[in-house]
């Protein structure tokens, strides 16, 4: 969730440090704050609030010229948003200075134990303990120094360090949070994502779980907890940095929404081997092993949630396997009951969502196979999986997520093929056929993309309604779950999804007039029954009053007496609909939004990857 930044190498390491935190802001955050370190010591200054807050101060009251630095932007879990609790956190004899993303679990025990000696801990924060670990602990060499010290620690954790008597040194250590490497020349970075470095190097390495690196001008040196030399994977980020700029538009959300169509074309670049079967981008699971699967659970959080709730009608439609969707934050808490014939598929864009991770783990206990659906390369939650299918959407900044929703359904719906095609219950010629339709999704995309301009200004009509519902059946129901979870995200108002069958067991008694009702409306080809009792509920809540907004394919005419506002989108088989009917939400969301005066790429209270449980 917090941004992290450290840097070694030229005069400028506060410039470095700052632009950096500067694209990490999408992550989401309270304050910020910065030491660097240079021949007279430490020099710190943080601030609460946005980073322009610090970058005042620091225009106003410049720190010394260095070439040691380390950054943070942090998102509160102990003590508020203040100056004192900011980050970095530094020990009695202000000669370490320390930032941190996770939760240190143990922190009151070690806390108490600090007081006792006579430590004066000056903030709320669980970090603070750190920092005066890492001073009595400090004999010498920073990084057995933090590796003695994580070896005290419970709990997740990414560490950044710095000591006024190792000048020249950047340490780093992770457990449970992530952290990696930029290799550059002559200087090197730490940071909690590719992003804040991509402007100087594209070469990283993956920190492994439970590692310490030590950072150097000259090179980078990394080892276990116990301090044995530790294996790494060294990698080549494959986007660089004007990917992760606004590229003219006014923000992240708006270019990520125009950006669908290359990422949805991406996603099915290559999956079909010159023999037509599909191919993962890794798969340590043999098809004798898929064959013997007779349950998959699916786990995510949020948006990647909703792209489950997709994913399980696919699967059980073209696989005939009992398929269930969880909340990865419950599962492991209900005792699910899994062995060695059940395949769990972790959804994440980042890779590092703690929920997501620990569900993961928990199924690997169990004996179960796990694929991951990830946007990230090197990120955790790959690389503890079985099996992966990235998703190559490129940097996803704005804390709501759009491209990589419509990504991960693609995913799925390539993982779903693959196990019918392993299975037997698809034929190849069946698989290839759907890849066909699959591939007519970019333009698809791009169709309604060019249509938008109504939704926007229907949305800006609505910037005083109070709450927004949604409907949906089949497939369009986790459709309409998403575009309320977009409304709530980024317009702060009530908005719920609702199964258009169950309105008449509760929901119709929220009906008053002027209500905006959202219905996804599907395909009167492929879901005839469904779509005239959607047509009914259309009805019903017409005719008390509400506002309808209905999105329903090119050549339905059946709802258009009934629409007070009709989104148009183009005819796709019922199971593909998400692909062109979440579209149209996302605008409206963020235009919305905007009507109200709200910051759309960085929601209030929200951080892109929540790395904590």
């Amino acid at each position: 969730m917090c941004g992290i930044v450290g840097y070694v190498g030229c005069e400028a390491a506060l410039d470095v440090v700052i632009e950096g935190l500067e694209r990490l802001e999408y992550r989401g955050y309270d304050s910020a704050g910065v030491t660097v370190l240079n021949g007279g010591g430490l020099a710190t200054e943080k601030r609460a609030g946005k980073l322009a807050n610090l970058k005042k101060t620091l225009t106003d009251f410049p720190l010394p010229t260095a070439s040691v630095g380390i950054g943070h932007t942090r998102w509160a879990t102990h003590g508020g948003p203040t100056d004192a609790n900011a980050h970095p956190h530094l020990d009695d004899a202000r000669r370490v200075a320390v930032v941190h993303n996770g939760i240190i679990e143990n922190f009151a025990q070690l806390r108490a134990e600090l007081a006792e000696r006579g430590h004066t801990l000056r903030s709320e924060t669980d970090t603070e303990v750190v920092a005066h670990l890492l001073g009595e602990a400090f004999t010498g060499d920073l990084a057995e120094a933090m590796r003695g010290v994580c070896r005290r620690l419970d709990g997740a954790f990414t560490l950044v360090a710095v000591h006024s008597d190792s000048p020249g040194v950047v340490v780093g250590a992770r457990r449970n949070s992530p952290l990696v490497v930029g290799r550059g020349d002559g200087e090197n970075f730490l940071a909690s994502d590719v992003a804040a470095f991509i402007a100087h190097t594209r070469d990283a390495v993956e920190l492994g779980q439970d590692q310490v690196v030590e950072l150097r001008r000259e090179g980078v040196t990394v080892t276990n907890f116990d301090g044995t030399p530790a294996t790494v994977r060294e990698y080549h980020v494959d986007w660089d940095a004007s990917a992760a700029e606004k590229g003219g538009y006014d923000y992240f959300m708006l270019k990520e929404i125009a950006e669908q169509p290359k990422a949805v074309a991406d996603t099915l670049l290559g999956r079909i081997g010159a023999d037509g079967q599909l191919t993962l981008d890794e798969l340590r699971i043999s098809d004798a092993q898929l064959r013997q699967v007779d349950k998959v659970v699916i786990v995510a959080c949020g948006t990647a949630f909703h792209a489950g709730m997709i994913a399980k009608y696919a699967i059980e439609h073209w696989t005939r396997i009992p398929c269930e969707v969880e909340v990865a934050s419950e599962f492991r808490y209900r005792d699910p009951i899994l062995d060695d014939r059940t395949l769990v598929i972790a959804i994440s864009q980042s890779g590092e969502t703690m929920d997501t991770l620990m569900a993961l783990r928990h199924a690997r206990e169990q004996g179960a196979k796990v694929l991951a659906i990830c946007n990230t390369n090197g990120s955790t939650i790959p690389r503890e999986s079985d099996a992966v299918l990235y998703t190559h959407a490129g940097p996803e900044v704005a804390v709501a997520s759009t491209k990589a929703f419509l990504t991960q359904l693609v995913a799925c719906y390539l993982v779903s093929l693959y196990l019918g095609q392993v299975r037997g219950t698809k034929w190849d010629r069946e698989t290839f056929g759907v890849i066909e339709l699959l591939g007519h999704a970019p333009h698809q995309v791009e169709q309604v993309l060019r249509t938008m301009e109504p939704v926007r200004e229907l949305a800006r009509s609505l910037a005083d309604a109070h709450a927004v519902l949604f409907l949906g059946r089949h497939v369009g129901y986790p459709v309409a779950l998403e575009g309320a979870l977009k409304l709530k995200e980024l317009a702060y108002m009530h908005a719920e999804g609702f199964a258009a069958g169950e309105l008449k067991h509760g929901p119709i008694a929220l009906i008053e007039h002027g209500l905006p009702v959202v219905i996804v409306v599907p395909s009167p080809r492929g879901r005839a029954v469904l779509h005239d009792k959607i047509v009914s509920n259309i009805q019903e809540i017409r005719a008390r009053g509400a506002r309808t907004i209905v999105i329903a394919e090119e050549g339905d005419e059946a709802v258009a007496p009934y629409a007070d506002h009709l989104i148009r989108i183009p005819a796709t088989p019922a199971l593909l609909q998400p692909l062109v009917a979440t579209v149209p939400l996302q605008v409206f969301a963020c235009e919305l939004a905007t009507a109200k005066g709200h910051e759309v790429d960085q929601p209030r209270n929200l951080a892109k990857s929540v790395t904590v449980e």
